[in-house]
Formats: C-alpha cells, structure tokens, sequence
C-alpha cells in the first residue's frame, strides 16, 4: 500500500477502554494493553507503508524481540486514552520504536519497544526491503530505563508444562508475543494485578514457538521481582521480569 495522505513521523491514536479488556476491578488488563501499544505500532508501519501487508509481498514481517513498558498507573472501564508512537531508529534488519500512553494530560505509561525484520519463509533475520526515509527519527525516550537482556543465569522452578494451542498463534504462524505474557501473568499473585503492584516490565522474544510444541513455564521469585522464562526443548524462548512497587 502507499504511504497513506494522512502519514505523519508521529502518531497519536485515541483508543476507548472497554468491558472485554478488563479484569474484574475494572481496569486495563496487562495483556490489553500490550496489545493496544503493537495495534498502534501496526497502525503507524499501516500509514507509513511498512506494514505486514506491504512487506509480505517480500515475505516479511516485523517480529517483536524486546519490550519494556513501564506503569504508573493503568486506565480504566470508559477511559479514553490517547496512544503517542514514534521511531527512535531503524536501520537494516532492527528498529526501536517508542510508545506512550496518555489519559488527558497525564501520561500513564512509557513503552520501548525492539522489532526484526524476519523472511517468513527463511525464517531468518534480513534487511527491511521497503522504503523508510520518509518517517523521521527521533531520538526522544518513552520509559527511564531501556529495554535489556533479561538475565536468565539463574536456578529457576518449573511451574508448568504446556503445549500450543491454535489459539495461540498469530498471522505470522507462531505464538503470538502477548500470549507469553498471558502465560506467564496467569502465576502472579492476583492482589499484586488487581492493587496494580507491578511498576515495570521487561520481555524478551527469544525463540518462536509453533503449533503442537510442547513448552514449560519456570519461575525465579526475588525480593521485588519475578522472572519467568518460557523454555522448549532445553532452549529459552520467552523471558519476562516483573518489577514491583
């Protein structure tokens, strides 16, 4: 698709909180909101005639491999919140876009976010194919702290064993990136989400998973944070750290 009439370096959307995105307290799911933050980044690549449509005609796509979103507080049933998204950098095969969440004024979360382009056939890492000088960069932060490797040199408790369910995946034929999130929040204290505890939290797209894999879930319990990995097979696939207030 061209680039669309309305295309701006910037994009501010407005999204409305609804009932099916919630948990029973009345506020944003953790889950929702990663969600809201990656629809709004899909829409800005839509504009800017990077999306998975455009780049498939070259079979590609953007994958997630890293994500930091940091909380102050989340919105809730009927707000009405306004999603800033711009990109930091991109060059060759990596770009770093960030996101912030706004209610009014008042900016309620700060999100960064490490995206590869991946050959859906290959499977396999390779330089963006479209055109992209036309979005500006700029080289304002949306959170504190950066997006990291999480650290995974630990002894770890094995939780749960999993396989993947068709309702896991995404159009890109793997586990969608929200769906380790659900995964692994679904072993958190429940008075930790609903008194909105967590302040941060870092994940790491490691290695994909596909239909039928079988998966098992491993938790690290620290004084102030939690960190989950997600493994297959001996190999790390998923890593998230939860930070709390």
């Amino acid at each position: 698709m061209p680039v669309s009439s309305d295309f701006t370096s910037i994009l501010s959307q407005e999204w409305e909180i609804n009932f099916l995105q919630c948990y029973p307290n009345g506020y944003l799911k953790y889950t929702d909101l990663s969600n809201i933050l990656q629809l709004t980044a899909a829409l800005h690549a839509e504009k800017g005639g990077i999306s998975f449509e455009d780049m498939q005609v070259f079979h590609q796509a953007w994958v997630l491999s890293r994500m930091r979103i940091e909380i102050n507080r989340l919105p809730k049933w009927k707000d009405k919140v306004t999603v800033k998204t711009w990109i930091n950098s991109l060059e060759n095969s990596r770009s770093t876009r960030c996101l912030e969440l706004y209610l009014g004024s008042e900016k309620l979360i700060g999100c960064e976010t490490f995206w590869v382009v991946m050959n859906t056939n290959s499977r396999r890492p390779e330089t963006l194919a479209l055109p992209h000088e036309h979005f500006d960069k700029f080289s304002e932060r949306a959170t504190k702290i950066p997006f990291s490797k999480i650290d995974l040199q630990h002894d770890f408790d094995k939780i749960a064993n999993e396989t993947v369910q068709l309702s896991d995946l995404d159009i890109v034929n793997h586990v969608n990136s929200v769906k380790y999130l659900e995964w692994c929040l679904n072993y958190v204290n429940v008075d930790s989400i609903f008194k909105q505890k967590i302040k941060s939290f870092d994940m790491n797209y490691l290695k994909e998973l596909s239909l039928n894999d079988s998966y098992e879930i491993n938790q690290k319990i620290r004084p102030t944070e939690i960190i989950y990995k997600v493994e297959s097979n001996c190999k790390s696939n998923f890593a998230l750290q939860i930070a709390f207030k």
